[in-house]
């Protein structure tokens, strides 16, 4: 909702401007009541509900209009709360602040129009709005799909982290209490499995954040590049460990192969002199 809000904000004058023009356009309103306002709700694929109030009164005068159906319960409710907060511009028209819609718990906007002896409400469904003026990318059914997909990789991300914990607590014990030598290299393996599934586990974290529970509508480079170095720093850990494993392994049984775990070690060197390189460009272009 934030990141929608933060669009709205920067893009008010146009937006309404917009939703002006076109109620402009449809001349006066109360013509479309005969047909429940199918008319505007057609003009307008975000606008959600229609009700209005007397103007001297400030008592709603009739139902709540939603694209599909009436809801007469709010008929004689005193809107004065919400007209003492408009500022009417030029063209008896005025709009709200974002808000979230106690009628239909969605984020909207609220244009509202005096006409002859009304006062005319009409809410309108920001993500919507946004979206049909091209301001945001956004589209329901590849959003559930896409919802979906994340989900199912995510939690099974976290699913396979927990086996890979099992597994490795699992082959401690087993050498522990099973086998009759115990090497370095079975102290060091569960470690690694242990620093893998962090970061199994942080990076299915992250997918079920920021593409599931808290959906975002626009690239947030700052979480990125905080996602990024976080999973890299797990893994240059795992490698690092690994690789201390070789050194013991090659300085006890293959002397002569050192220079393999040389290798390795000005491998792991490079990935964290990169890694150290990204997030100094990074931090740059932040301030």
């Amino acid at each position: 909702m934030r990141e929608f809000i933060e669009t709205y904000n920067e893009h008010q004058d146009e937006i309404e401007f917009f939703i002006q023009e076109s109620i402009k356009n449809l001349g006066n309103l109360f013509i479309h009541k005969q047909d429940n306002f199918e008319k505007v709700f057609n003009v307008f694929p975000s606008l959600e509900l229609i009700y209005f109030t007397n103007k001297d009164t400030k008592i709603q005068s009739a139902s709540n209009y939603y694209r599909n159906k009436l809801d007469p319960e709010a008929k004689g409710k005193n809107r004065s709360h919400l007209i003492s907060k408009l500022e009417f511009k030029e063209g008896n028209i005025a709009f709200s602040k974002p808000y979230i819609s106690s009628a239909t718990r969605n984020t909207c906007i609220t244009a509202t129009i005096k006409e002859n002896d009304q006062i005319i409400f009409l809410d309108f469904r920001l993500d919507i709005l946004l979206e049909k003026l091209n301001l945001i990318e956004l589209n329901q059914t590849f959003h559930k799909v896409t919802k979906g997909f994340y989900i199912t990789a995510g939690f099974s991300m976290v699913l396979l982290s927990i086996m890979t914990i099992g597994y490795s607590l699992y082959e401690f014990v087993y050498y522990i209490f099973l086998e009759t030598t115990l090497t370095l290299e079975m102290i060091f393996k569960p470690i690694i499995a242990l620093t893998l599934s962090i970061a199994i586990f942080d990076l299915a974290k992250t997918i079920l954040e920021q593409e599931v529970f808290f959906k975002s509508y626009s690239k947030n480079s700052k979480v990125e590049t905080k996602v990024l170095t976080k999973f890299l720093s797990t893994i240059i850990i795992a490698l690092s460990i690994e690789a201390l494993i070789v050194v013991f392994k090659i300085a006890l049984h293959d002397y002569d192969k050192m220079i393999n775990a040389f290798y390795l070690i000005a491998g792991i060197s490079v990935i964290l002199l990169s890694l150290t390189a990204f997030i100094h460009f990074s931090n740059k272009k932040h301030k």
